[in-house]
Order: structure tokens, then sequence, then C-alpha cells
């Protein structure tokens, strides 16, 4: 028996119907999959409550303290005293308490006496984990 070739046609044809097939389960899936996310959302539900419970709070891990040439403490932008730069470090080692960081920026024109004061804030606080930062040029 004669095979017959047939000419003109491609012989290397790609079918796009199970692709196609697989893409649209996919996307039937995924829809599927948020919409039951959604309703354990809206699902009404009292929750209870806790006397002790603490609210998470992800706060970065250093905390600047900068001082200008004229001894003024700066932290996030604001002008603080020394008591207000405790009062902010207490509330970092109460939001992180184990891994705490404080980076501590003096102007070199500033008296070292300042630069100690957040140091002993720190040891004062319970944090344990303070740099001194410099220029790291040498002139």
């Amino acid at each position: 028996m004669a095979v017959k070739i047939k000419r003109g046609q491609a012989l290397g044809t790609l079918s796009l119907t199970p692709l196609i097939d697989v893409v649209f389960l996919l996307l039937i899936f995924f829809l599927v999959a948020t919409r039951f996310a959604q309703e354990d959302r809206e699902l009404d539900v009292v929750l209870p409550s806790a006397s002790e419970a603490r609210p998470l709070i992800v706060q970065p891990r250093e905390l600047f303290v900068n001082i200008d040439h004229q001894g003024n403490y700066f932290i996030d932008g604001k002008t603080l005293n020394g008591e207000e730069v405790e009062a902010v470090l207490r509330q970092a080692v109460a939001n992180n308490p184990v891994n705490q960081s404080v980076i501590i920026r003096a102007d070199k024109r500033v008296q070292l006496d300042y630069a100690v004061l957040v140091m002993n804030l720190c040891n004062k606080v319970g944090i344990l984990d303070y740099k001194l930062t410099i220029d790291g040029e040498n002139r």
C-alpha cells in the first residue's frame, strides 16, 4: 500500500488547545481561591479581647539620633531635649526589646559630652547596641 504525502502542509504544527485549557483551569482555580479568602474575612465574627495583649509593632531596627553643632538632639527630624530622647529610646526598646540599635550622628564641632549623654541613656534604658558614626574619609 502506498503512503500519500500531502505537499504544502506544515508537518510540525503545534496545537494550542491543551495550553489554553490549562490556562483557563488555572484562572478558575485562582478566582475561586481568592473568593474563599475574601469570605473568611467577611464573616461577622466578634473576636475575643485580651487584657495583656500587645499590638505587633514593626519598627526599624536602627534608631538615628542626630546632634547638631549647637548640641540639639534630633530624632526623625524633631528637635528633642535629653528627657524626650530618653522617652523615645524607652519606646524603641518597648517596641523592639531584643535587637534595638541606636546610631549616634554627632557633629564634629559639638562637645563629646552630648554624645556621651546619649550613650548613657542607651545604657539606662537597656540598649546595648549603639554606635557613634564618623566620616570614613582620611583627611
